[in-house]
Protein backbone atom coordinates (compact mmCIF):
# COMPACT_ATOMS: atom_id res chain seq x y z
CA UNK A 1 0.00 0.00 0.00
CA UNK A 2 1.08 3.59 -0.69
CA UNK A 3 2.36 6.14 1.97
CA UNK A 4 0.57 8.73 0.45
CA UNK A 5 -3.46 8.58 2.66
CA UNK A 6 -6.20 10.21 1.93
CA UNK A 7 -5.49 12.74 4.86
CA UNK A 8 -1.73 12.35 5.94
CA UNK A 9 1.26 10.22 5.08
CA UNK A 10 2.06 7.24 6.77
CA UNK A 11 4.64 3.95 6.75
CA UNK A 12 6.83 1.50 8.21
CA UNK A 13 9.77 2.83 9.10
CA UNK A 14 13.16 1.44 6.84
CA UNK A 15 10.66 -0.16 4.69
CA UNK A 16 8.16 1.90 3.37
CA UNK A 17 9.19 5.14 4.55
CA UNK A 18 13.20 6.69 4.98
CA UNK A 19 15.07 9.85 5.18
CA UNK A 20 15.45 9.85 1.38
CA UNK A 21 11.35 10.17 1.49
CA UNK A 22 11.54 12.27 4.03
CA UNK A 23 13.97 14.83 2.21
CA UNK A 24 12.07 14.38 -1.11
CA UNK A 25 9.07 14.78 0.60
CA UNK A 26 10.13 18.36 2.37
CA UNK A 27 10.83 19.51 -1.07
CA UNK A 28 7.42 18.84 -2.30
CA UNK A 29 5.80 20.52 1.26
CA UNK A 30 8.23 23.78 0.10
CA UNK A 31 7.15 23.64 -3.21
CA UNK A 32 4.08 24.15 -1.80
CA UNK A 33 4.69 26.89 0.53
CA UNK A 34 6.38 29.03 -2.09
CA UNK A 35 8.61 30.62 0.32
CA UNK A 36 6.13 30.96 3.32
CA UNK A 37 6.70 29.56 7.15
CA UNK A 38 6.00 26.54 8.76
CA UNK A 39 5.78 25.23 12.30
CA UNK A 40 7.20 22.06 12.75
CA UNK A 41 6.64 19.09 15.83
CA UNK A 42 7.55 15.76 16.19
CA UNK A 43 6.37 13.02 18.31
CA UNK A 44 8.61 10.77 20.86
CA UNK A 45 8.80 7.79 18.16
CA UNK A 46 12.74 7.03 17.60
CA UNK A 47 12.73 7.34 14.09
CA UNK A 48 11.08 10.74 14.33
CA UNK A 49 13.85 12.57 14.74
CA UNK A 50 16.09 11.07 11.94
CA UNK A 51 13.05 11.78 9.72
CA UNK A 52 12.56 15.14 10.57
CA UNK A 53 15.90 16.25 9.73
CA UNK A 54 15.94 14.81 7.15
CA UNK A 55 12.63 16.89 6.18
CA UNK A 56 13.84 20.04 7.11
CA UNK A 57 16.65 19.54 4.66
CA UNK A 58 14.49 19.20 1.95
CA UNK A 59 12.50 21.83 3.42
CA UNK A 60 15.25 24.18 4.03
CA UNK A 61 16.47 23.46 0.65
CA UNK A 62 12.91 23.76 -0.96
CA UNK A 63 13.20 27.57 0.13
CA UNK A 64 10.89 26.98 3.11
CA UNK A 65 11.22 29.20 6.66
CA UNK A 66 10.90 26.30 9.08
CA UNK A 67 9.71 27.03 13.03
CA UNK A 68 10.86 24.03 15.15
CA UNK A 69 9.13 23.76 18.15
CA UNK A 70 10.76 20.05 19.33
CA UNK A 71 9.15 17.15 20.63
CA UNK A 72 5.40 18.41 21.57
CA UNK A 73 1.95 16.59 21.05
CA UNK A 74 -0.45 17.07 17.72
CA UNK A 75 -2.64 19.73 19.29
CA UNK A 76 0.46 21.66 20.54
CA UNK A 77 1.73 22.23 16.86
CA UNK A 78 -1.72 23.10 16.21
CA UNK A 79 -1.76 25.78 18.94
CA UNK A 80 1.79 27.53 17.80
CA UNK A 81 0.52 27.31 14.31
CA UNK A 82 -2.64 29.83 15.27
CA UNK A 83 -0.10 31.57 17.58
CA UNK A 84 2.62 31.90 15.55
CA UNK A 85 0.78 33.13 12.43
CA UNK A 86 2.58 30.64 9.63
CA UNK A 87 1.15 29.35 6.85
CA UNK A 88 2.12 25.67 7.09
CA UNK A 89 2.57 22.76 9.61
CA UNK A 90 4.07 19.29 9.65
CA UNK A 91 4.08 16.70 12.23
CA UNK A 92 6.13 13.90 12.72
CA UNK A 93 4.25 11.35 14.00
CA UNK A 94 2.16 8.15 12.89
CA UNK A 95 -0.33 8.79 15.61
CA UNK A 96 -1.91 5.89 17.40
CA UNK A 97 -0.34 3.21 15.09
CA UNK A 98 2.66 0.79 16.66
CA UNK A 99 6.45 1.88 16.34
CA UNK A 100 7.50 0.72 13.62
CA UNK A 101 5.12 3.19 11.94
CA UNK A 102 5.83 7.33 11.27
CA UNK A 103 4.81 9.75 9.06
CA UNK A 104 3.56 13.15 8.67
CA UNK A 105 0.29 14.95 9.67
CA UNK A 106 0.62 18.28 7.05
CA UNK A 107 -2.06 21.12 6.96
CA UNK A 108 -1.54 24.55 4.70
CA UNK A 109 -3.58 27.73 5.16
CA UNK A 110 -6.53 27.15 7.77
CA UNK A 111 -7.98 24.24 5.87
CA UNK A 112 -7.68 20.95 6.31
CA UNK A 113 -5.54 18.86 3.77
CA UNK A 114 -7.54 17.30 1.69
CA UNK A 115 -6.44 13.71 -0.58
CA UNK A 116 -5.98 16.76 -3.37
CA UNK A 117 -2.89 18.14 -1.11
CA UNK A 118 -1.35 14.38 -0.35
CA UNK A 119 -1.42 13.65 -4.03
CA UNK A 120 -0.07 16.74 -4.84
CA UNK A 121 2.74 16.32 -2.77
CA UNK A 122 3.10 12.96 -3.77
CA UNK A 123 3.53 13.76 -7.39
CA UNK A 124 6.09 16.77 -6.25
CA UNK A 125 8.24 14.78 -3.78
CA UNK A 126 11.89 15.77 -4.71
CA UNK A 127 14.38 18.10 -4.65
CA UNK A 128 13.12 21.61 -5.20
CA UNK A 129 16.18 24.19 -5.03
CA UNK A 130 15.13 27.91 -3.92
CA UNK A 131 16.93 30.63 -2.04
CA UNK A 132 15.59 31.91 0.93
CA UNK A 133 15.10 28.70 3.30
CA UNK A 134 15.30 29.28 6.83
CA UNK A 135 15.42 27.73 10.59
CA UNK A 136 14.91 28.47 14.10
CA UNK A 137 13.02 27.43 17.25
CA UNK A 138 10.18 28.57 19.01
CA UNK A 139 8.59 27.96 22.44
CA UNK A 140 5.59 25.97 22.31
CA UNK A 141 4.52 24.09 25.03
CA UNK A 142 4.57 27.04 28.16
CA UNK A 143 2.07 28.99 25.76
CA UNK A 144 -0.16 26.01 24.89
CA UNK A 145 -0.41 25.14 28.77
CA UNK A 146 -1.04 28.78 29.59
CA UNK A 147 -3.63 28.82 27.36
CA UNK A 148 -5.29 25.49 28.42
CA UNK A 149 -5.26 26.01 32.37
CA UNK A 150 -6.42 29.48 31.72
CA UNK A 151 -8.00 30.76 35.14
CA UNK A 152 -9.72 27.41 35.77
CA UNK A 153 -9.98 25.81 39.00
CA UNK A 154 -11.70 22.57 40.08
CA UNK A 155 -11.66 21.06 42.85
CA UNK A 156 -9.02 18.69 43.65
CA UNK A 157 -10.89 15.56 42.45
CA UNK A 158 -8.60 11.93 41.70
CA UNK A 159 -7.98 10.90 37.86
CA UNK A 160 -6.00 8.62 36.75
CA UNK A 161 -3.50 10.52 33.57
CA UNK A 162 -2.80 7.50 31.17
CA UNK A 163 -0.16 9.35 28.48
CA UNK A 164 0.62 5.49 27.27
CA UNK A 165 4.40 6.45 27.19
CA UNK A 166 3.94 8.83 24.41
CA UNK A 167 3.40 12.78 23.97
CA UNK A 168 1.34 13.34 26.58
CA UNK A 169 3.64 12.20 29.06
CA UNK A 170 4.23 15.30 31.03
CA UNK A 171 1.80 17.58 29.42
CA UNK A 172 -0.98 16.39 30.60
CA UNK A 173 -0.49 15.59 34.03
CA UNK A 174 0.99 18.80 34.36
CA UNK A 175 -2.18 21.09 33.35
CA UNK A 176 -4.40 18.95 35.34
CA UNK A 177 -2.45 19.40 38.25
CA UNK A 178 -2.47 22.89 37.41
CA UNK A 179 -6.61 23.63 37.18
CA UNK A 180 -6.73 21.55 40.48
CA UNK A 181 -6.96 18.19 40.05
CA UNK A 182 -5.20 15.04 42.24
CA UNK A 183 -3.75 13.70 39.12
CA UNK A 184 -2.19 10.00 39.52
CA UNK A 185 -0.09 9.59 36.62
CA UNK A 186 0.18 5.96 34.79
CA UNK A 187 2.77 5.33 32.07
CA UNK A 188 3.18 8.71 32.11
CA UNK A 189 7.48 8.30 31.72
CA UNK A 190 8.34 9.33 28.26
CA UNK A 191 9.32 6.27 25.96
CA UNK A 192 8.30 6.31 21.80
CA UNK A 193 8.67 2.67 21.36
CA UNK A 194 5.33 1.92 23.38
CA UNK A 195 6.31 -1.05 25.95
CA UNK A 196 3.96 -0.40 28.38
CA UNK A 197 0.40 -0.52 25.76
CA UNK A 198 -0.04 0.19 23.04
CA UNK A 199 -0.29 3.93 22.01
CA UNK A 200 -3.80 3.27 20.34
CA UNK A 201 -6.67 3.66 23.31
CA UNK A 202 -9.51 3.57 21.43
CA UNK A 203 -9.48 -0.57 21.74
CA UNK A 204 -10.67 -1.18 25.08
CA UNK A 205 -7.53 -4.36 25.50
CA UNK A 206 -5.40 -1.64 25.52
CA UNK A 207 -6.39 0.10 28.39
CA UNK A 208 -6.48 -2.77 31.26
CA UNK A 209 -3.69 -0.68 33.57
CA UNK A 210 -6.33 1.46 33.04
CA UNK A 211 -8.98 -0.22 33.76
CA UNK A 212 -7.57 -1.68 37.13
CA UNK A 213 -6.56 1.46 38.65
CA UNK A 214 -9.42 3.49 38.39
CA UNK A 215 -11.56 0.53 39.57
CA UNK A 216 -8.93 0.47 42.46
CA UNK A 217 -8.85 4.16 43.36
CA UNK A 218 -12.29 5.74 42.35
CA UNK A 219 -10.94 8.17 40.48
CA UNK A 220 -11.79 8.38 36.74
CA UNK A 221 -9.08 8.15 33.51
CA UNK A 222 -7.87 9.60 30.56
CA UNK A 223 -6.21 7.87 28.14
CA UNK A 224 -3.63 9.58 25.47
CA UNK A 225 -2.88 7.90 22.05
CA UNK A 226 1.15 8.24 20.90
CA UNK A 227 0.62 11.91 19.59
CA UNK A 228 -1.61 13.07 22.02
CA UNK A 229 -4.59 14.18 19.83
CA UNK A 230 -6.89 11.39 20.80
CA UNK A 231 -8.36 10.70 24.34
CA UNK A 232 -10.76 7.77 25.44
CA UNK A 233 -11.93 8.16 29.10
CA UNK A 234 -12.89 5.27 31.43
CA UNK A 235 -15.14 5.99 34.16
CA UNK A 236 -14.25 5.31 38.29
CA UNK A 237 -15.59 1.56 37.99
CA UNK A 238 -13.29 0.52 35.42
CA UNK A 239 -15.26 0.72 32.20
CA UNK A 240 -13.61 1.73 28.87
CA UNK A 241 -16.33 4.48 27.53
CA UNK A 242 -17.36 4.49 23.85
CA UNK A 243 -15.80 7.99 22.51
CA UNK A 244 -19.19 8.24 20.22
CA UNK A 245 -21.22 8.30 24.14
CA UNK A 246 -18.60 10.34 25.96
CA UNK A 247 -19.00 12.86 22.93
CA UNK A 248 -22.94 12.74 23.67
CA UNK A 249 -22.19 13.61 27.14
CA UNK A 250 -19.94 16.45 25.97
CA UNK A 251 -22.11 17.95 23.76
CA UNK A 252 -25.51 18.22 25.43
CA UNK A 253 -23.11 20.04 28.28
CA UNK A 254 -21.43 22.24 25.29
CA UNK A 255 -24.87 23.23 23.21
CA UNK A 256 -26.84 24.52 25.98
CA UNK A 257 -28.31 28.29 25.41
CA UNK A 258 -26.92 27.84 21.95
CA UNK A 259 -29.55 26.52 19.55
CA UNK A 260 -29.32 25.61 16.47
CA UNK A 261 -25.94 25.07 16.46
CA UNK A 262 -24.55 22.75 14.16
CA UNK A 263 -22.56 19.45 15.57
CA UNK A 264 -20.86 17.13 12.88
CA UNK A 265 -19.91 13.44 14.17
CA UNK A 266 -18.08 10.15 12.09
CA UNK A 267 -20.79 8.26 10.14
CA UNK A 268 -19.85 5.49 12.21
CA UNK A 269 -20.60 7.20 15.77
CA UNK A 270 -23.95 5.36 17.47
CA UNK A 271 -27.48 7.08 17.04
CA UNK A 272 -26.53 8.32 20.66
CA UNK A 273 -24.54 11.03 19.21
CA UNK A 274 -27.71 12.65 16.47
CA UNK A 275 -30.28 12.06 18.73
CA UNK A 276 -28.56 13.77 21.40
CA UNK A 277 -27.65 16.52 19.41
CA UNK A 278 -31.83 17.08 18.40
CA UNK A 279 -32.21 16.97 21.86
CA UNK A 280 -29.98 19.81 22.38
CA UNK A 281 -31.75 21.35 19.71
CA UNK A 282 -28.83 21.48 17.47
CA UNK A 283 -28.43 20.61 14.03
CA UNK A 284 -26.77 16.80 13.45
CA UNK A 285 -24.27 17.16 11.03
CA UNK A 286 -23.05 13.12 9.29
CA UNK A 287 -20.18 12.83 7.76
CA UNK A 288 -16.74 10.91 6.50
CA UNK A 289 -14.64 9.48 9.38
CA UNK A 290 -11.35 11.26 9.26
CA UNK A 291 -9.71 14.02 11.18
CA UNK A 292 -9.45 16.25 7.98
CA UNK A 293 -12.90 15.32 6.82
CA UNK A 294 -14.51 16.14 10.28
CA UNK A 295 -12.58 19.61 10.34
CA UNK A 296 -13.49 20.20 7.06
CA UNK A 297 -17.18 19.78 7.44
CA UNK A 298 -16.62 21.94 10.66
CA UNK A 299 -15.61 24.96 9.24
CA UNK A 300 -17.85 24.69 5.75
CA UNK A 301 -21.14 24.36 8.33
CA UNK A 302 -19.39 26.71 11.02
CA UNK A 303 -20.63 24.17 13.36
CA UNK A 304 -19.54 24.15 17.67
CA UNK A 305 -18.69 20.64 18.23
CA UNK A 306 -17.11 17.98 16.08
CA UNK A 307 -16.08 14.01 17.13
CA UNK A 308 -15.11 10.40 15.95
CA UNK A 309 -15.16 7.45 17.34
CA UNK A 310 -12.02 7.15 17.61
CA UNK A 311 -11.52 9.75 20.79
CA UNK A 312 -10.76 12.94 18.41
CA UNK A 313 -12.98 15.99 19.73
CA UNK A 314 -13.24 18.82 17.78
CA UNK A 315 -13.98 22.54 18.88
CA UNK A 316 -15.21 25.59 16.54
CA UNK A 317 -14.07 27.85 19.42
CA UNK A 318 -10.70 26.61 18.91
CA UNK A 319 -10.59 25.77 15.42
CA UNK A 320 -9.28 22.38 15.79
CA UNK A 321 -9.45 18.51 17.57
CA UNK A 322 -8.04 19.06 21.29
CA UNK A 323 -7.83 16.29 23.51
CA UNK A 324 -6.69 17.61 26.71
CA UNK A 325 -9.30 20.37 25.83
CA UNK A 326 -11.85 17.25 26.26
CA UNK A 327 -10.71 16.17 29.47
CA UNK A 328 -11.22 19.88 31.00
CA UNK A 329 -14.49 19.70 29.48
CA UNK A 330 -15.36 16.70 31.43
CA UNK A 331 -14.05 17.87 34.43
CA UNK A 332 -15.72 20.57 34.24
CA UNK A 333 -18.95 19.09 33.80
CA UNK A 334 -18.56 16.55 36.47
CA UNK A 335 -17.56 19.23 39.15
CA UNK A 336 -20.86 21.50 37.90
CA UNK A 337 -22.71 18.60 37.81
CA UNK A 338 -21.19 16.97 41.15
CA UNK A 339 -21.57 13.83 39.71
CA UNK A 340 -18.97 11.08 39.33
CA UNK A 341 -18.05 10.22 35.25
CA UNK A 342 -20.38 6.87 35.78
CA UNK A 343 -23.19 8.84 36.84
CA UNK A 344 -22.73 11.01 34.37
CA UNK A 345 -22.81 8.52 31.39
CA UNK A 346 -26.09 6.59 33.45
CA UNK A 347 -27.86 9.37 31.53
CA UNK A 348 -26.91 8.60 28.06
CA UNK A 349 -28.54 5.70 26.23
CA UNK A 350 -26.59 2.61 24.96
CA UNK A 351 -27.48 0.80 21.80
CA UNK A 352 -26.41 -2.56 20.41
CA UNK A 353 -23.62 -1.48 18.13
CA UNK A 354 -20.81 -3.96 16.74
CA UNK A 355 -16.95 -2.77 16.20
CA UNK A 356 -15.61 -2.31 12.83
CA UNK A 357 -15.75 -5.96 11.30
CA UNK A 358 -12.97 -6.45 8.94
CA UNK A 359 -13.56 -9.23 6.38
CA UNK A 360 -10.04 -9.60 4.40
CA UNK A 361 -10.28 -9.35 0.14
CA UNK A 362 -9.58 -7.63 -2.88
CA UNK A 363 -9.83 -3.88 -3.93
CA UNK A 364 -12.54 -4.90 -6.26
CA UNK A 365 -14.19 -7.41 -4.42
CA UNK A 366 -14.87 -5.03 -1.83
CA UNK A 367 -16.32 -2.09 -4.58
CA UNK A 368 -18.62 -4.99 -5.87
CA UNK A 369 -20.14 -6.05 -2.26
CA UNK A 370 -20.75 -2.51 -1.63
CA UNK A 371 -22.16 -1.64 -5.07
CA UNK A 372 -24.43 -5.35 -4.20
CA UNK A 373 -25.57 -3.71 -0.95
CA UNK A 374 -26.14 -0.59 -2.25
CA UNK A 375 -28.31 -1.90 -5.11
CA UNK A 376 -30.01 -4.70 -3.25
CA UNK A 377 -31.45 -1.73 -0.98
CA UNK A 378 -32.29 0.84 -3.09
CA UNK A 379 -35.98 0.91 -1.88
CA UNK A 380 -34.24 2.20 1.78
CA UNK A 381 -33.11 5.27 2.90
CA UNK A 382 -28.53 5.43 2.01
CA UNK A 383 -25.95 7.84 2.87
CA UNK A 384 -22.93 7.40 0.59
CA UNK A 385 -20.15 9.43 2.13
CA UNK A 386 -17.57 6.29 2.49
CA UNK A 387 -19.11 2.94 0.95
CA UNK A 388 -22.79 2.67 1.57
CA UNK A 389 -24.90 2.86 5.01
CA UNK A 390 -28.28 1.61 4.76
CA UNK A 391 -30.47 3.11 7.61
CA UNK A 392 -32.98 0.62 8.86
CA UNK A 393 -35.99 1.66 11.42
CA UNK A 394 -34.67 1.05 14.07
CA UNK A 395 -30.65 0.76 12.94
CA UNK A 396 -28.15 0.75 10.23
CA UNK A 397 -25.64 -1.08 8.08
CA UNK A 398 -22.51 0.55 7.47
CA UNK A 399 -20.24 -1.54 4.61
CA UNK A 400 -16.81 0.36 3.25
CA UNK A 401 -13.98 -0.48 1.07
CA UNK A 402 -10.34 0.53 3.34
CA UNK A 403 -8.14 2.66 1.87
CA UNK A 404 -5.14 1.25 3.90
CA UNK A 405 -5.55 -2.53 3.68
CA UNK A 406 -7.29 -5.45 1.73
CA UNK A 407 -10.18 -5.78 3.26
CA UNK A 408 -14.61 -4.49 3.58
CA UNK A 409 -15.38 -3.12 6.97
CA UNK A 410 -18.75 -3.14 8.80
CA UNK A 411 -19.95 -1.87 10.75
CA UNK A 412 -23.84 -2.47 12.21
CA UNK A 413 -26.01 -0.44 15.40
CA UNK A 414 -29.80 -1.41 16.12
CA UNK A 415 -32.21 -0.36 19.52
CA UNK A 416 -32.42 -3.93 20.54
CA UNK A 417 -29.82 -6.92 20.02
CA UNK A 418 -33.14 -9.09 18.30
CA UNK A 419 -33.15 -6.30 15.51
CA UNK A 420 -29.47 -6.52 15.48
CA UNK A 421 -29.54 -9.53 14.34
CA UNK A 422 -32.27 -9.19 11.78
CA UNK A 423 -30.18 -6.29 10.04
CA UNK A 424 -27.18 -8.47 9.81
CA UNK A 425 -28.70 -11.24 8.25
CA UNK A 426 -30.57 -9.32 5.54
CA UNK A 427 -27.35 -7.87 4.90
CA UNK A 428 -25.81 -10.86 4.53
CA UNK A 429 -28.72 -12.14 2.33
CA UNK A 430 -28.26 -9.12 0.22
CA UNK A 431 -24.25 -10.37 -1.46
CA UNK A 432 -23.58 -13.76 -1.93
CA UNK A 433 -19.81 -12.82 -1.89
CA UNK A 434 -20.54 -11.34 1.31
CA UNK A 435 -21.93 -14.21 2.66
CA UNK A 436 -19.04 -16.36 1.12
CA UNK A 437 -16.36 -13.87 3.17
CA UNK A 438 -18.13 -14.07 6.15
CA UNK A 439 -18.45 -17.89 5.79
CA UNK A 440 -14.81 -18.37 5.75
CA UNK A 441 -14.17 -15.69 8.59
CA UNK A 442 -16.51 -18.16 10.70
CA UNK A 443 -19.34 -15.63 11.09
Amino acid sequence: MTIYKACDIRGVYGEELDEPTAEAIGGAIAARLAGRDLVLGADLRPSSSPLKWALVRGLIAGGAGVVDIGVVPTPVLYDAKDRLATYGAVMVTASHNPPRYNGFKVMFGDRPVTPDDISWIAEHAGPHRRQGGTYRTAEALAPYADAMAGDLALERRPVVVDAGTGAMWWLAPMVLRRVGLDVQPLHCLPDGTFRARHPNPAVAQHLGDLSAACAQTGAWGAAYDGDGDRVIFVDELGRVLPADRVFALLLAYALAGRPGAGVVYDLKSSLVVPEAVERASGIPLEERSGHAFIKARMQDEGAVLGGEISGHYFFGDLGRDDALYATLMLAQLLEERCVTLAEAMAGVPSYPITPDLRLPCGSETAQEIVADLDAAFAGRPRRHLDGVKVLFGEGWALARRSVTEPVITLRFEARTEAVLAEIKAEVLAASSELRRLASEAGW
